[in-house]
This record gives structure tokens, sequence and C-alpha cells, in this order.
């Protein structure tokens, strides 16, 4: 995982080459890497799905997966770190802790993922070793453990000092076919550049310090055998210490290298499987419920035009097998596996059987989607239960006996989609049904209000996520879909608390339904972000002890209120809504108590006055010093609100919050106002009350 441009595809096509997967290694440039397989890929050699791949290095049986830097796809690095075990984070090693890095930094402390950082690029002009451990330290608090130090720089980048051995690992590049597989590895002796003797010793007497902080069975070694002498701490004891470190959080170890030139990937490697934690050491508290039976998450959904949707799947316990049925706990349904592959890009290999521990990809489960939790039986489940209840002492829910999902940011675009004629309409919702089900951050609406005949809206997380989705029904699907204008997802709120009653009185085949509601609606201050009202009832009403169905369609109403707010329909949040009475006539429908809930709520959104919530996108530059001035200038154009300007080599990065519907086509602008040297990163901060001024300028856009 890393920024963008940060080199991981070619560090895990070097990985797939010296593992012996490929015979011959690909070029993003080239567009024929392994795990870029996309058109769409090849052509912006960019990443756009994580693909998911199998080796063996070292007898050990390695599951990776390569995830996009670009943060339209940031549900693509969420849902790979949510089944994997450990990460390695690549870092431009002249740039140091970039915008995304930090965001994937804290997807994976979210899900408490034991991390190595691999500083690539070390052969550029301008890498600088101590500047990227030192933003490592600075920027995503965390305590680095050097251990390797380069030799040489930019252009004269050799290999590296392995601290934990003392010895050096030099790449000989003599000719333009050196691959380098082949390495040496020798002692550092007292013959070697005395520079980088003492800087070797300095830095490995370092790292032993440091350990032996964090480690406290470590410790007890130095200070009682080896307290004279610290040079002869034996590396293996080093190497545990260091891995108990790692997976315990405490620290995150450092390597470098250079992927495109082919050198330091063996290490990485190693420091792969000597530090990152087996799946066995991962700690899933469900999992002992389940003991030896079958249980998996689905995490992605790919579809094949021969086989159909393709479900991709952690296994956390038990045995998975072709020609056998499952049961997906979230959908309470049994869908019947054909085959099994093992995944190698988009080369799948089929077997007979895989063991937990081991991502598998299913042919013929049409159902399943990403963050559903798969056994082999309800059965299974119900089995799980009793062993939970045995444990715990209490009943356990369905819910508690399932995975953990995928979260899924909510989309901050949204446009209309048409296809070229009414009768192509059915295959357009099939394709959009297919791409629904690979990637939960895009979410289809049908909204009559759109203007369009079909009334279909896309909601993406980004202008490049809608274009690529755009081009993606055009290629795979060969539907020429019209897209309407991208358009911003805006948010409602209430300033102030207003009380509505409403009365619903409608004679429905000869019988009477009759409900009234009054309820009052206030600003939820605790959580304004809460995008679903927050809902209470008045002592009046828990006394009274409504049914619970009566209680639901109360509430299914308050909910369908709050997803068209009174302004602009958008959805409404930070509501508190308390109902203050239910009264119903018996035999009254719940779909009566459902619509005079939904229509008080509105009325009260009405007297409560809304306003308008813009979503503010953290927006990070990285800009040559020139051309500084003409971008601040843009940005005080775009209501932006600059935060800070750092200064790093001679580039200035600008850190500054803008409203998104400032930043439409940004990427054009820039590139024209910097004759295309600069970079910028952009991302969701959060949703902000508009100005007065601001709002009325929209409402007579969007009414006019």
């Amino acid at each position: 995982m890393a920024h963008i441009d940060a080199g991981k595809t070619t560090t895990t096509e070097r990985i797939l080459y010296y593992s012996g997967y490929i015979r011959a290694f690909g070029d993003v440039d080239d567009g024929d890497t392994v795990t870029d397989f996309m058109v769409q890929e090849r052509e912006r050699g960019i990443t756009i799905q994580s693909a998911a791949v199998t080796f063996d290095w070292n007898n050990h049986r390695i599951n990776l997966i390569d995830t996009p830097g670009h943060v339209d796809f940031t549900v693509e690095v969420e849902r790979a770190l949510r089944v994997l075990d450990g990460a390695v984070t690549v870092f431009d090693s002249s740039a140091g802790v970039e915008a995304q890095t930090m965001t994937v930094w804290r997807q994976a402390d979210k899900h408490h993922v034991p991390r190595i950082c691999f500083l690539n690029k070390m052969d550029k002009i301008g890498s600088s070793f101590t500047y990227s451990v030192e933003s490592i330290k600075k920027k995503l608090h965390t305590k680095p453990l050097v251990l390797q130090v380069p030799i040489g720089t930019g252009k004269n980048f050799k290999g590296v000092v392995d601290l934990i051995t003392n010895e050096k690992v030099t790449w000989e590049s003599n000719s333009n076919e050196d691959d380098g597989r082949v390495f040496e590895r020798k002692p550092l002796t007292s013959k070697d550049n005395p520079a980088l003797l003492k800087e070797a010793k300095d830095a490995r007497n370092n790292l032993i310090e440091q350990v032996a902080d964090l480690d406290d069975e470590f410790a007890e070694v130095i200070l009682g055998d080896l307290c004279e002498n610290i040079d002869a701490v034996p590396s293996l004891q080093l190497q545990a210490a260091i891995r108990r470190v790692t997976l315990a959080h405490k620290a995150v170890p450092v390597l470098c290298g250079s992927a495109l030139k082919n050198k330091g990937i063996q290490p990485l490697l190693d420091a792969i499987t000597l530090y990152l934690p087996a799946p066995n050491e991962r700690n899933q508290e469900l999992l002992k419920h389940y003991g030896d039976e079958l249980c998996a998450l689905a995490f992605k959904v790919l579809h094949d035009k021969q086989r159909g949707p393709l479900v991709f799947v952690r296994i956390y316990s038990g045995t998975m097998k072709p020609q056998s049925s499952i049961y997906n706990i979230n959908k309470n349904i049994t869908e019947r596996m054909s085959r099994l592959l093992l995944p190698f890009a988009d080369q799948h290999v089929e077997i007979s059987s895989l063991t937990s521990g081991n991502i598998a990809l299913t042919v013929g489960l049409k159902q399943t989607a990403t963050g559903d939790t798969v056994v082999s039986a309800k059965s299974s489940v119900a089995a799980a239960a009793r062993r939970a209840e045995k444990d715990q002492g209490k009943n356990q829910d369905r819910e508690r006996l399932m995975l953990a999902g995928v979260e899924v940011p909510q989309p901050v675009f949204f446009c209309t989609i048409e296809p070229p004629s009414m009768a192509k309409q059915a295959e357009l919702d099939h394709a959009l049904n297919c791409l629904q089900r690979e990637d939960p951050s895009l979410i289809v609406k049908i909204d009559p209000d759109s203007g369009q005949a079909s009334g279909t809206v896309l909601c993406g997380m980004g202008e490049l996520h809608i274009e690529i989705i755009h081009d993606r029904i055009k290629r795979e699907f060969g539907i020429e879909a019209d897209l309407g204008p991208l358009q911003v997802a805006y948010r409602e709120t209430i300033m102030n608390a207003a009380t509505a009653s409403d009365t619903l009185d409608r004679m429905i085949g000869g019988k009477r339904h009759l409900v009234n509601v009054q309820l009052t609606v206030s600003p939820w201050q605790q959580e304004a972000s809460v995008s679903t009202p927050v809902i209470s009832y008045a002592e009046s009403v828990q006394e009274a002890a409504l049914a619970q169905d009566m209680k639901n369609a109360v509430e299914n109403g308050m909910h369908s209120s709050c997803l068209q707010g009174p302004l602009l329909g958008f959805p409404v949040q930070g509501v508190q809504v308390t109902v203050l009475s239910v009264a119903a006539e018996p035999g009254t429908s719940l779909a009566m108590i459902s619509a005079c809930s939904s229509r008080c709520t509105h009325k009260a959104l009405k007297q409560a006055g809304c306003q308008i919530l813009e979503p503010l996108m953290s927006l990070a530059i990285t800009v040559d010093e020139d051309y500084l001035g003409l971008v601040l200038g843009d940005l005080s154009q775009r209501r932006g609100n600059i935060q800070e300007v750092q200064s790093y080599q001679d580039n200035k990065v600008v850190s500054a919050s803008v409203p998104l519907a400032n930043m439409m086509g940004y990427s054009t602008v820039l590139r024209t106002l910097t004759s295309g040297t600069a970079t910028f990163t952009l991302e969701l901060s959060s949703y902000e009350v508009m100005t007065s001024q601001d709002q009325s300028a929209l409402l007579n856009r969007v009414r006019h």
C-alpha cells in the first residue's frame, strides 16, 4: 500500500519474478505488468483494482494484494487490509510520507495490521534515506526500526548493509541485462569504507537500544550477558525481538531498495517472512467458536464473461472444497460453489481444496457479495452459537457470529447516466448491477426528479472513479451510455428545533385508516455527521408501549423522509427526532402509519429551517517554488483555506481545505498553471455549513 507512484506495482512485479512466478518482468509504463491487467490500468499506468497473487518464498506461502494509491479507489485498500495479516508500505524515498500514505496508514491502524516500510526509488536523484525515516517518525507517529543502511544514493546506489547480520548486500549491475537475481553477501570488515563502517556500527547500536526499550525479554539478554559487548548480540535473538515488537504494533521495520533497478527486493521478501504474522498469530476472537469448521469472508467480486461472478474469499478456519454447498450468514441463503481457483492476478489455477489462511477464488456463487461471511452450513452457525453461549454465558445473535464486513466510504460525486436508447435500458441496468457488486463504493440510485427518462443516477468517489466506470460500461458491456454533468453530493441539516403534527385519514376498500403523529426535530450536537436520524420516544409514548411493528413503521417513515431534505432533496444529517405521540385506529395499515410519520417529519424539518452542508476536501499540492504564487492565488479564488506550506527540497507542499464544488476539473487547471510540474491529492475531510451568501447562490443556480 502506498501513495500514487511510490512503486507498488513495480515492487510486486519484481517479487513475482524473484519468487519464480514469472519468467520476465513487465513495466508499468509499457502496460505489461501482471497485477495491472485491466485495459484502463494499462492505458493510464495506474492501479485501479486490487489484484491478488499467491506465491512461495523460503518455504512460506504468501498471499499478496497490490492495491491502488489513488484516493478514488480507497475502498480497494480498505477491503484488502480487512482480509490480510500484514502490509508493506512503499515510500518514494525522495518524497517520504505523502498525503495518501497517511490515509492508507490510518486504514491499517484501524484494522490493526502490522507493517513493514520499504523505502523505494533509492536510485532516484534527490532520494534521502534519513529524510524518509524522519518523516515516518513525525508524520505517522510511529517508531521506525532501521534494519538496513543504503550503500550509496542516487545513481551510485549499490545495495544495503544488513544491520541484523552486519553484512554488505550488493548488486553489481554491469550490464543492461542484469536482472538483480545475483547479489553478493559479505561480512562488513575493517577493510571497508571507514565512513560506511562507522554509520553501520552506530545504526546497529541504535537499533539494539530501540528494540531493548520496546521488548523486555530482549532487554534482559542485553543487560545480563551482553552489557559489556553489545556488538556480540546474536542476529537470531535480535530478529526474534524485532518480530515480537512488530506484531505488538510498537514499531515498524524499515528497509530500502530500488524496485525498478532490481535492488533490495530479496531482503524485503525475507523480512516479510521474518517479521509479518502468520494467519494463526492474528487474534480473531470469533474463530474459536467455529473450531475446524469452515468460516470465510468474501471481500471482492469480479465478473468473468465465461464463468460469471468470481468471488474472492479469505479462509479463516476449516477447509474449502469445490462442488460443495456453502451458507451465507448475511444473506441467509445456501449457494453451491462449482470450482475453486488459486488467484494469480488474471491467471487462475484450479485446485481441489484450500485450507485456512489462504485466499481463494470461487466460481458459482451468484448472490455472495463483498463483506459477507460464508460457512459450510446453517447447522455450523447454530453449533457456533451454542459454543459461544457456553463460553460467554449469554445468547449469541447472528451478528456476533459474522466476521466484520468492509466499511465503505460515502460517495461525494454523482451524475445521471442514460442508455443510448430505451431498448438498451435493461442491458445498462445489468451492467450497473455487475459493477456495483464488484465495487461497493459505487452507488446506483433511481431518481425520478433527475430530469432523465431513465432516472438512473451514479454516485462515486471522484471524477476518475466515475470516468473509469463509464469506460468499463462501454468496453466490457458494449453500451455507449451518456453521462450527465458531474454534481456534488451536498447534505442538509437543521439549525433549530421544531414541533409538528400530522393526521392521515383515508378510506381504502371500505375500511377507514386513521393515524395521528406528533414529533419534535432538533439538531443532534453530539455527532453532527450522523447520516440517519437519531430517534427517541417521549415518556408518554414509552408508557403506551407501542407494538414493535408499529414502531418500525414510524421509524421507516422518518428514515425515508430524511433521505430527501426539504431544501434541495439531499440527505439530511445531524437530526434528532423525538416522538411525542402516535395514535392509530385499530386496523390502520402499517404503510399508512409510515406515510404519516414521513409527512410529519418533512413538515417539522421545513419548519426548523434547513441549511445546506457542503463537502470540504483536504487538498495537498506538491509544486515548484516558482509556481507557488499562481497556485495560492488560484486557491483563494476557489474559496480555499490554506492551512500550511511546507518546504521539501526545491518544492513546496501546500495543505489546504477547499469546497468540492470549486474543485471540478482542477487537474487540468493545475497542469496549465504549473506547466505540468505539480501533483495533487484530494480527499473528503468533512461536511461544513455553507454561508448564507453561498447557499442562496447555490439555490438560485439549482432552481433556475
